[in-house]
């Protein structure tokens, strides 16, 4: 299939190309790849539910996204939960393979699509695991800060925001004020998933975790955008797109070209200041947003296309596009 074999290709080399031009921290990159493993896998079941199936199809979201509906991902996870009475109603796998060859060896019959759908089914119920797939909220591990002089601590998490159907991985560096890490992590990660799991401004974020979490001293909040995802297959209206849509239909660039944009955003604080009475207080940071920072990842035929095409928007990015090899089907 087309489709996920783009995305996957996507998602392996934009994360290739971060460590390549140090886009980002080791330590973040290191958190970037695992998050996107858990994508890769997420996007490989989907291929295996979807495999052979005529009467169902992916839902990819036609807004500003290239990506899997979040639907998707929901349906997943209600699948996984009731795997096992599914597989009851399906034949059993070595029951299958017989079949199979007995068909194709003894009368020389290919395999029926509807039999080839319950293959499919199958592998998917007995194979795909919960607890790797990419969730509607991902939390990552607090680690210790590789800057001490500048946080302590920093912790990562990862969203797929419902509303654009694109995923974000975000991180935080902060300091403890008068508690333990151990005992104040089950609060950190409530607060984590209750206020700062979907797509908003960076200092919007930053003050809502700060806001409700009075023993901890955020320093720097960044998050990454993984998309859109520019390719025959995104029905946007965005001017990357339209160009890649353009010249797909023209045949100057082959069926499988695409892009990946993908942007940061980042605040840190800048001081504090006190709120709430003398018994009551707590103190508050000052957010400084630093410019915002745009990156695209493509072939060197599209990008030669793009400079053609809208050389304005290519050179708005914060640095030319990130060349990456052509994907072959």
């Amino acid at each position: 299939m087309v489709y996920f074999k783009i995305v996957k290709d996507a998602f392996a080399k934009a994360v290739y190309h971060l460590e390549e031009e140090a886009i980002c921290t080791p330590a973040e990159t290191t958190y970037i790849k695992q998050y996107c493993d858990l994508l890769i896998y997420t996007l490989e079941a989907f291929r295996i539910k979807y495999l052979f199936d005529d009467e169902e199809k992916m839902k990819v979201d036609l807004t500003e996204s290239g990506f899997p509906s979040y639907s998707e991902f929901r349906y997943l996870v209600n699948d996984m939960e009731l795997k096992q009475d599914h597989i009851d109603k399906l034949p059993k796998l070595d029951a299958l393979k017989n079949e199979f060859l007995e068909t194709l060896l003894k009368f020389k019959e290919p395999i029926s699509d509807r039999k080839l759908h319950q293959a499919a089914s199958v592998t998917y119920y007995s194979s795909v695991e919960k607890k790797f797939l990419f969730k509607r909220f991902v939390q990552g591990k607090v680690t210790r800060s590789n800057q001490p002089e500048f946080a302590e601590y920093m912790v990562s998490w990862a969203f797929y925001d419902v509303s654009l159907n694109r995923p974000f991985i975000c991180f935080m560096y902060f300091d403890l004020h008068k508690t333990r890490m151990e005992d104040y992590l089950e609060e950190l990660y409530q607060v984590l998933e209750s206020t700062a799991d979907r797509s908003m401004t960076i200092d919007t974020m930053a003050y809502a975790i700060d806001k409700k979490l009075s023993k901890l001293w955020p320093r720097k909040i960044k998050k990454v955008d993984l998309g859109p995802l520019h390719s025959v297959f995104a029905k946007d209206e965005l001017e990357i797109t339209h160009a890649l849509l353009e010249a797909i239909g023209k045949k100057t660039i082959d069926i499988a070209s695409y892009a990946v944009s993908l942007s940061i955003d980042e605040t840190k604080s800048t001081g504090n200041f006190s709120e709430g009475s003398f018994f009551n207080k707590q103190y508050l940071q000052v957010w400084e947003n630093s410019r915002p920072e745009k990156y695209l990842f493509t072939s060197h035929r599209v990008m030669q296309l793009l400079y053609d095409k809208i050389p304005k928007k290519i050179y708005g990015l914060t640095k030319d596009p990130i060349e990456i090899a052509t994907l072959k089907l």
